[in-house]
C-alpha cells in the first residue's frame, strides 16, 4: 500500500498528494493493490502515471509536473523488489485509474450477424493451412476423435428421427491452464508451456482448436469428429434443442484463465486471431451467428438441475468484436425450457446471473401465473422433461456406440470441480495441466 493512501489517511497526506487530488491517488492504489505480479504492477503504475501526466498537461500547459507520482512508482519498486514472484495473468495499463479497468483490448467491432466475406485456402502443407483472411492453422497436433452423430429434440415431442453429423455451432472456452506473464523475459516459458498443454489436449482429444497466448491457432481434433469439451450442456435454435454439445458444436479454447470475467483475459493477438478463426468456421460449416456462444452459458449440472457447472465466458466474451449477437441478453434456454436453477456457489462466482437468466425466470413466473401454479411446480415439471430427454439421449448414444463397435463416453465424465472456468482434472477440460515447474500463484 502506498504511504498516505489507506482509509482515513487523507489528513496525513503531503501537500503534493493533496494537489493531485485524493481521488486519483486512492484509485491508483486500489487498482494496483489487486495486481500480484510486481512486473505487471510496475507496468501498470508507469502507464497510469504517464497517461495522467499527459492528460494534466493537455488541460493546463502551465501546470507544474508532478514528481510525487514518480516517487510513488519508485516506492512500489522498493516495496515489491524483495517480495515473492507470484504468478498472474498480465494486466494492461488502464487508460485512467479513476475509472474501472477496460474489459477488452480494443478492436473494431463488426456488424452483428453478418456472414463473413468469402475466405479461401491459400496454401496448405503437412503442418499448416493458410487462408485468405490471414488465418494460419497449425495442424502438427491434429488427431481424429469419434464420429459426430447426434439427434435433436423438440420441446414437448422428444427426440427427432434424423441423425446429424455436421457441427452447427461454436463453443468458446478458456483452457484454465497455468499461464506465464506475457513478458519477453518469459518467452521460453510461454512457448514450452503451450506445447505441453497441446500435448495434453491431443492425448485426451480436448477441443477442436486452441489459440495460444501469441494468437497462434492449433487444430487439435478434426472438425469432422467430436472433441471432448462441452460436458452436460443445453442450447437451442428455433424449435430445435441441443443436449450435450460435444457432437454438435466445435470447441474453440483460448489459452488463458477466465478469472471471473472481471476483465478480458485474452491478448489482442488472441482476440484478432479468434475473430478470423470464427469467421472461417462459420463460412466453412454454414454456422448461424446465434449458434456461437460461451461455455458458461450452456454448461449445466444435470443431476442437480443447476446452470453454471462451468462458468468460463459466463460473462465478458467480446461478442460484438466477433460480429456476433450478445448471447448474454438471449433468454437462457436451460432455465426457460427445463426449469434449471442456480445455487449459492454460482452466486459467489457470478454475483448476479447474466440478463438472459433473468428473462427466462420471468418466463417461468408468467407460466406459473397463467396456470395458477407456483413457480416451483412449473420448474419441477420442466425438470422432469429434461430428465426424460437426457434418458432418451443416453440410450441413443449407447445404440450409436454399439453400431460403431465401441462404448459411449459417459457424460458424467465431464463433471469437474465447479466454478473456475473449465476447472477440474478430467479428460475434457484441463485444469493446471502438467506444464512443469510454475511460478507460485497468489492464493495457491
Amino acid at each position: 500500500m502506498f504511504a498516505g493512501t489507506g482509509p482515513g489517511a487523507a489528513k496525513g497526506r503531503s501537500a503534493p498528494a493533496r494537489r493531485l487530488g485524493d481521488e486519483f491517488v486512492v484509485a491508483l492504489e486500489e487498482t494496483s493493490r489487486k495486481i500480484n505480479d510486481p512486473v505487471a504492477k510496475l507496468r501498470y503504475l508507469r502507464g497510469s502515471i504517464a497517461q495522467y501526466e499527459e492528460s494534466q498537461a493537455r488541460k493546463a500547459s502551465t501546470r507544474r509536473s508532478i514528481p510525487l507520482l514518480a516517487g510513488l512508482a519508485a516506492a512500489a519498486i522498493l516495496a515489491f523488489g524483495g517480495a515473492a514472484w507470484y504468478f498472474s495473468r498480465p494486466v494492461a495499463a488502464a487508460p485512467a485509474p479513476a475509472v474501472p479497468p477496460p474489459v477488452a483490448e480494443e478492436l473494431p467491432a463488426l456488424p452483428a450477424g453478418v456472414t463473413p466475406a468469402t475466405i479461401w485456402l491459400v496454401e496448405k502443407n503437412e503442418t499448416s493451412e493458410h487462408y485468405s483472411n490471414g488465418l494460419r492453422i497449425d495442424t502438427a497436433f491434429e488427431v481424429a476423435g469419434e464420429p459426430r452423430q447426434y439427434r435433436l429434440f423438440a420441446a414437448g415431442r422428444g427426440m427427432r428421427e434424423e441423425v446429424h453429423d455436421r457441427p452447427v455451432g461454436i463453443l468458446f472456452h478458456t483452457s484454465e491452464s497455468d499461464i506465464w506473464p506475457l513478458d519477453e523475459s518469459y518467452n521460453e516459458n510461454l512457448r514450452t508451456s503451450s506445447q505441453s498443454l497441446l500435448r495434453y489436449l491431443q492425448r485426451n482429444k480436448v477441443y477442436n482448436y486452441l489459440i495460444d497466448r501469441f494468437g497462434r491457432v492449433f487444430r487439435v481434433v478434426t472438425d469432422e469428429t467430436k472433441a471432448n469439451h462441452a460436458g452436460h450442456s443445453v442450447w437451442t435454435k428455433g424449435d430445435d434443442i441441443y443436449l450435450g454439445l460435444n457432437a454438435s458444436f466445435l470447441g474453440v479454447s483460448f489459452e488463458t484463465r477466465w478469472e471471473g470475467g472481471r476483465a478480458l483475459p485474452i491478448t489482442a493477438a488472441q482476440l484478432s486471431t479468434g475473430r478470423n478463426l470464427t469467421d472461417w468456421l462459420r463460412q466453412q460449416w454454414e454456422i448461424d451467428p446465434d449458434m456461437c456462444t460461451g461455455h458458461g452459458l450452456v454448461s449445466i449440472n444435470a443431476k442437480k438441475h443447476l446452470i453454471g457447472h462451468h462458468v468460463d465466458w459466463a460473462r465478458g466474451f467480446p461478442f460484438e468484436a466477433f460480429g456476433l449477437p450478445d448471447q448474454y441478453a438471449r433468454m437462457a434456454p436451460h432455465v426457460a425450457l427445463f426449469g434449471l436453477g442456480y445455487d449459492v456457489d454460482f452466486l459467489k462466482v457470478m454475483g448476479e446471473p447474466w440478463p438472459g437468466v433473468r428473462e427466462a425466470e420471468r418466463v417461468l413466473e408468467t407460466a406459473a401465473l397463467d396456470q395458477g401454479r407456483t413457480v416451483e411446480e412449473v420448474r419441477r415439471e420442466r425438470q422432469a422433461l429434461f430428465d426424460r430427454f437426457q434418458a432418451e439421449q443416453a440410450k441413443e448414444q449407447e445404440l450409436l456406440a454399439a453400431e460403431r463397435g465401441g462404448y459411449p463416453r459417459a457424460a458424467s465424465a465431464a463433471a469437474p470441480s465447479r466454478r473456475r472456468g473449465d476447472a477440474g482434472a478430467r479428460p475434457d477440460a484441463p485444469y493446471r495441466a502438467k506444464l512443469g515447474p510454475q511460478p507460485r500463484r497468489s492464493g495457491g
